[in-house]
């Protein structure tokens, strides 16, 4: 709770550890099938941020069955558990309240090493940082909100949120790292900043490393920007040292809220091109390195 991890972790015995988390949210996409599979996966990563493997969910669910059809609840519900299915997890149960808004989530149970617990602290000067999702998705639902977001634009987004962090999770655990933390509510700098506050490290990123979807940045110039990007920045920015040369587009996606965001590995330098490596031939193909953590100036983010 100190450190705001991803996940809580409760020690069973001395080989086993039970990984416990719950995340729902309103719909930020029109289909609500996409909306089930989005809010499934994004539920689940927080169990693959700290490396470990979820076995059973719960679903959670509030819905207005007097003002919609009762057959978009079913499209949602039918994208959570198909998404549980591809992640290997199974439904046991959950609870439903009728409410003015829909929203879906999951309460997810998984389980891990004790010793093998990957926290958002622990990176060590040296460290290469690995970035295994693109952002700039919360620019794009917010364009899709105000009807100014094309179809490519929404497919990608989609498709991003869409996909489970499963694999990236099995070869960090696989190569050993350091650290790990899931890019979701508060960004990218958000995120980073949870990772070193407090620390005697500091995280150097590359900003023309960072991955991003395409149409994010004509979006993003136009001034559709989520209200939660501007929070992020307010509440962050006196760790961040942004370079002159930054574009303005390019820091805007960096504190981008994002939903069912990739995982920010810092994984020491000699095995970090081959955690690229496994990742890019498993599939994950968006993953780079995006910087790395030096020992000064402590607590505080340099973009270059």
């Amino acid at each position: 709770m100190e450190r705001a991890e991803d996940a809580g972790v409760y020690k069973l015995t001395d080989e086993l550890a039970i990984v416990q988390t719950v995340d729902f949210f309103t719909p930020i996409v029109d289909n609500p099938y996409d909306f089930g599979q989005i809010a499934a996966a994004n539920s689940l990563s927080d169990v693959y941020s700290m490396g470990g493997k979820p076995l059973t969910a719960m679903n959670i669910v509030c819905f207005p069955i007097k003002e919609l059809d009762v057959s978009i609840l079913r499209l949602i519900l039918q994208g959570g558990l198909d998404k549980m299915r591809e992640a290997g997890v199974t439904l046991v149960g959950g609870h439903s309240v009728d409410d003015k808004e829909p929203k879906y989530g999951l309460s997810v149970t998984g389980i891990i090493h004790p010793d093998k617990v990957v926290k958002n602290t622990g990176a060590l000067p040296g460290d290469k940082l690995i970035l295994t999702k693109p952002l700039g998705v919360g620019i794009i639902n917010t364009a899709l909100k105000g009807g100014m977001a094309d179809e490519t634009a929404v497919r990608k987004a989609t498709e991003c949120m869409k996909a489970l962090n499963n694999t990236a999770s099995e070869h960090m655990v696989q190569t050993g790292v350091n650290a790990c933390t899931d890019i979701t509510g508060f960004g990218l700098l958000g995120h980073a900043s949870e990772m070193i506050e407090g620390t005697d490290t500091c995280m150097v990123i590359d900003s023309k490393a960072v991955p991003y979807i395409t149409e994010a940045k004509s979006l993003a110039e136009m001034g559709l920007l989520p209200g939660g990007l501007h929070r992020n920045r307010s509440y962050r920015e006196h760790m961040v040292e942004m370079g002159q040369t930054v574009p303005q587009y390019l820091s805007d996606i960096m504190y981008d809220p994002q939903t069912s965001g990739g995982l920010l590995i810092s994984v020491p330098a000699d095995k970090a091109d081959r955690l690229l490596e496994d990742m890019h031939r498993k599939g994950v193909t968006d993953a780079a390195i995006i910087g790395e953590i030096t020992d000064s100036p402590k607590g505080k983010i340099i973009v270059k």
